[in-house]
């Protein structure tokens, strides 16, 4: 292993990470702020909230695979630092269609993170330290949004939508600082300038079953982190200050959970049993929030943190499981591929779920949610354990990474 320098890599792509997801999971902490400054309908705050998904979906292939052939540094500076100036572009927006294109240009660019940190943390860890450090990597997404869960109320507050826009296109330019300064590419082997990854993965049957059978996970995840805010405000009567706490609680606490999920992950030697383990205890935990929407609010809220938990749990052991099953060669590609099936999910989901609340209530909304993971449990019953996964059960230390890279 490369000495600490891997823990330098692991927390500069974690910084890099968490500087996007601060607006691509913290956004709905904005949704009252948004629909009072832009005079939304329900539908229209489903669209604005899905809009950086929806940009996201067509270029986080097409990042990976320029991480696999140029390095994951260039990919994460350049493509941050454009999110940060359409973010910039995005606090002078005064209509519904502008606010939705630009937050849309801020996703494709901002993507380039996804694929290319976890590209270099898989990297510089072997296997049996993998599934912690990604889950430590994949904290970035929980990270970003308890910060903007606990901050944007307030600067909306204090300067309206704008300069919530302007502080979050500062984050992404910080995130582009960090991994300018302190990312190195992962060495061993020369990037690859072939198109074969590309051709290789999108044939993999494994690799699409892995992603779309988690993608399903994001009904629930997002029913729950993406309207928290709202249905806690608009349904239940919370300040917008008070409901964007919860949602900050709910992030910090998936902290916590993608690192001990990690670590077991590690310790047992598995990836894809623990994922539906997760997604059943999701499914269950999504249905009794749908239970409980009019019940008491303290019933009602540790159900939404329990299930919020769930909702954030699965995603980093996924992420490693989709760079194992690939290997190193192909990981930027592979990630690129399952963040996309997951974008699929991550773009409808926010609009579909607005459709549920408007024709029926919050309730159906919920109890379809919990739906999701039952289905992507399903699909991840024909998914094996990576090959890496279990060469390191037979001979604990062992790496499929070149020594170089270890």
């Amino acid at each position: 292993m490369a000495g600490r320098y891997r823990f330098v890599v692991l927390a500069a792509g974690t910084l890099a990470q968490a500087s996007f997801s601060a607006v691509a999971v913290g956004l709905p902490a904005l949704a009252p702020a948004l629909r009072a400054d832009y005079r939304l309908s329900i539908g229209q705050t489903g669209i604005v909230l899905g809009a950086v998904g929806i940009g996201m979906l067509p270029t986080l292939l097409p990042w990976g695979l320029l991480a696999d052939r140029t390095g994951e540094r260039a990919v994460i500076v350049g493509g941050l630092a454009a999110a940060a100036l359409l973010l910039a572009a995005t606090a002078e927006t005064v209509s519904f269609g502008t606010l939705t294109l630009t937050l849309a240009l801020a996703g494709a660019f901002g993507a380039s993170v996804n694929a290319a940190s976890g590209r270099a943390v898989m990297g510089w860890f072997a296997p049996d330290e993998r599934g912690l450090a990604l889950g430590i990597r994949q904290t970035a997404v929980p990270i970003g949004g308890a910060i903007s869960a606990a901050a944007l109320p307030w600067l909306a507050s204090a300067g309206g939508t704008r300069l919530a826009f302007l502080a979050l296109a500062g984050g992404c330019l910080g995130g582009a600082g960090v991994g300018g300064v302190l990312l190195r590419d992962t060495p061993g082997p020369a990037p690859s300038t072939s198109g074969g990854g590309a051709a290789s993965v999108t044939r993999d049957p494994t690799l699409w079953l892995l992603g779309g059978g988690s993608a399903l996970f994001l009904t629930a995840q997002i029913a729950i982190l993406g309207y928290c805010v709202l249905f806690l405000h608009d349904h239940r009567g919370l300040s917008a200050h008070a409901a964007a706490a919860v949602l900050a609680g709910i992030n910090v606490l998936g902290i916590g959970a993608r690192i001990a999920v990690g670590r077991w992950s590690d310790r047992i030697r598995e990836r894809i049993g623990p994922i539906r383990t997760i997604g059943l205890l999701l499914a269950a935990g999504t249905a009794v929030v749908a239970a409980l929407v009019d019940a008491p609010l303290g019933m009602l809220v540790p159900a939404l943190v329990v299930a919020g938990v769930l909702g954030l749990a699965w995603n980093g052991l996924s992420f490693t499981a989709a760079a194992e099953t690939a290997g190193h060669a192909r990981s930027g590609a592979a990630l690129g591929l399952q963040q996309t099936l997951l974008g699929v999910l991550g773009a409808a989901a926010p609009p579909g779920l607005a459709v549920v609340v408007a024709m029926s209530s919050w309730r159906a909304a919920f109890a379809v949610a919990a739906l999701g993971p039952l289905l992507g449990v399903t699909a991840l019953r024909a998914v094996p354990e990576p090959v890496t996964t279990r060469r390191s059960a037979r001979r604990r230390g062992t790496s499929v990474i070149p020594p170089p890279a270890r």
